[in-house]
């Protein structure tokens, strides 16, 4: 390998690329086009004077010198990701920026009244809310607080459990008054039904429920719980929705609300370097009163 230090851009598209599988998953992970992308793979590779993937079709797999390069990669990334979470922990300033990551429609509905309260508390704060329904890193850095519906399995966050809501089936009146409402689950057998793009877990929850739909019931899927809400609200089928957000909205109506509702848990998160920065434990205390 050459003794040209390589550019930590490049790396980083490289441990992107291997860590995703693909150019195009990188460019998303990212926020770069998948040319960039490719451009940076390949600038590394001349840098280096290696050969780093071995490209069949549009599959990728690293060679003996790319797997060789990962490891060290991947270690320097480490490294660089524990400098900045101790150097972030040390801030003592109550003002900057503070990343938060919630699935989309908790950073719809639930983040922008506590960011409201947030700004009178300490307006030197500012907030960049990633809207997002994957489970981001925050051991990278991808985000400093993390709302999750999911308990974390790494020993260095800190979780604590919060209040938690409930989720029920819901249904546009429109939708209602065209297909009946039913008495009884066994009712459900013929509807429409909204759900996720891995809809199995749901159809099986249901099932539990005594409600007999099966996945050719599941017309609509999204990964995005903002865009399932606006298919029910436009009509298209019956859906699972948080009872906060659906709950005085005009036009959709409870289905079935005798259903055991759909517990929904919720962990607030952080990384215990970052617990110790004053800007980021002000607004994880206040997430944590607001959301119990």
């Amino acid at each position: 390998m050459s003794s040209h230090y390589p550019d930590w851009n490049q790396l980083h598209a490289f441990l992107a690329t291997v860590e995703t599988g693909s150019l195009s998953a990188a460019a998303r992970q990212l926020d770069l086009t998948q040319p960039t992308v490719g451009r940076q793979v390949a600038a590394l590779e001349q840098d280096l004077g290696v050969l780093l993937f071995e490209r069949v079709g549009r599959s990728l797999s690293l060679t003996s010198a790319g797997r060789e390069l990962f490891e060290s990669a991947r270690s320097m990334s480490e490294a660089a990701s524990r400098l900045s979470l101790i150097a972030s922990g040390q801030s003592q300033a109550v003002e900057g920026l503070v990343r938060i990551t919630a699935s989309d429609i908790v950073a719809a509905y639930t983040l922008p009244p506590i960011l409201k309260r947030l700004h009178e508390v300490a307006p030197g704060i500012e907030v960049d809310v990633v809207a997002a329904n994957d489970v981001r890193d925050l051991m990278r850095r991808e985000a400093d607080i993390a709302i999750r519906h999911v308990s974390p399995e790494q020993p260095d966050l800190i979780a604590r459990r919060c209040r938690g809501t409930t989720a029920h089936l819901y249904g546009a009146t429109s939708y209602l008054n065209a297909h009946g409402r039913p008495a009884g689950a066994a009712d459900l057998a013929d509807d429409d039904f909204i759900g996720y793009s891995a809809a199995d877990g749901l159809v099986a929850d249901l099932n539990a429920r005594g409600v007999p739909v099966t996945r050719r019931n599941f017309r609509w899927t999204t990964g995005s719980v903002v865009t399932a809400w606006q298919m029910i609200r436009q009509g298209l089928g019956i859906g699972v929705m948080f009872r906060e957000v659906a709950e005085g909205a005009d036009g959709v109506e409870p289905v079935l609300p005798e259903l055991a509702p759909f517990d929904v848990p919720i962990w607030l998160v952080v990384h215990r370097e970052l617990h110790t920065s004053r800007r980021i434990r002000l607004v994880f205390d206040l997430l944590a009163e607001t959301l119990g």
